[in-house]
């Protein structure tokens, strides 16, 4: 299975963080994912499984230059 996300991508999910943003921040990952909202700094813990479930879209690492 190809590995699509790293550390410090951005990610959308379906469902928005009651902040209101659904907008997050991979800080982990393994078996469980990790992730940081990127309005409020709540974090997060899902199984991964769960994690690809609720994934909308991968943005990528913010940071990176092109």
């Amino acid at each position: 299975m190809e590995k699509k996300y790293k550390l410090n991508d951005h990610v959308i999910m379906k469902k928005g963080h009651p902040c209101g943003s659904n907008e997050w921040m991979i800080t982990r990952t393994g078996v469980d994912i990790k992730l940081k909202c990127i309005n409020c700094g709540r974090e997060i813990m899902m199984d991964r499984l769960e994690f690809e479930k609720k994934l909308k879209k991968i943005m990528g690492d913010k940071n990176e230059t092109k």
